[in-house]
């Protein structure tokens, strides 16, 4: 499991070879099996697999080619609907039109997702997480039918890997974890925690390509620019109302 973990490669190029059935349901019986909070399981996975939904989605996904070349696509949604539904049958009221609950089920959502990855890993498989999801959420609520209480949260591509791309550079540990305390970066830690990712060759490559000073300009400046960011921030918000948590009323 751990050679997995730390093997892992984003894969965007996949084969023709589709996925059985079978592997497909042990990979999402593992997704199933994440922690989520209070054992309530607030989200839901939409499987894409005919190529006429993949080709719908594509535009949501700014078109990048993995989602019509993957043979599956995984949407994860944070999702009260069905839990509310339960709720009032049982003669309960859920309580659950709220910014905090939102980040609960997309938090649920998000374990489960990277337990389907590690399980599609463990089987040969290459996957990719698409950050594109919450991007457009409001446009992939529309092609999935996903009713209030259920936003998508993130999408995951699953087939037979096409390619071998190299292990993707990281920062080291020490630069992540703190013990017992946060413990703040200083100008030279910073300089040497982000020294080897900026010597790089295809990160050199990437500041010369786009005609900035710095990698970090990189970032800011084209990769996640801020007017980019806001413009999300308020699609993400406007859906998050519209699907039913932001009222924050007593």
């Amino acid at each position: 499991m751990i050679d997995t973990i730390l093997n892992h490669r984003s894969i965007r190029k996949y084969t023709s070879e589709k996925i059985s059935k079978e592997t497909l349901e042990e990979i999402l019986n593992a997704g199933m099996r994440a922690s989520t909070t209070g054992n309530m399981q607030v989200y839901s996975v939409v499987v894409t697999e005919d190529d006429d939904n993949k080709a719908q989605l594509a535009p949501c996904h700014f078109n990048q080619p993995m989602i019509k070349n993957a043979p599956v696509v995984l949407t994860f949604c944070a999702d009260y609907n069905r839990f509310n539904k339960w709720c009032e049958l049982s003669n309960a009221k859920p309580g659950y039109d709220n910014f905090l609950s939102f980040v609960t089920g997309a938090i649920d959502a998000l374990l489960a997702a990277q337990n389907v990855c590690v399980a599609a890993e463990s089987k040969g498989l290459g996957i990719c997480y698409l950050g594109t999801t919450i991007y457009t959420a409001d446009k992939i609520i529309e092609v999935l039918k996903l009713p209030k209480g259920v936003v998508p949260v993130t999408t995951v591509t699953i087939g037979y890997p096409d390619e071998s791309p190299e292990l993707a550079d990281r920062l080291p540990l020490e630069g992540i974890v703190h013990y017992e305390e946060y413990k703040d970066y200083s100008d030279e830690d910073i300089k040497d925690l982000y020294q080897e990712k900026e010597q790089l060759p295809e990160n050199i490559g990437f500041v010369k390509e786009n005609g900035k000073e710095s990698l970090a300009q990189v970032f800011t400046d084209v990769r996640y620019k801020k007017q980019d960011n806001v413009a999300f921030s308020k699609v993400l918000l406007d859906v998050l109302k519209s699907q039913g948590f932001m009222n924050h009323e007593d």
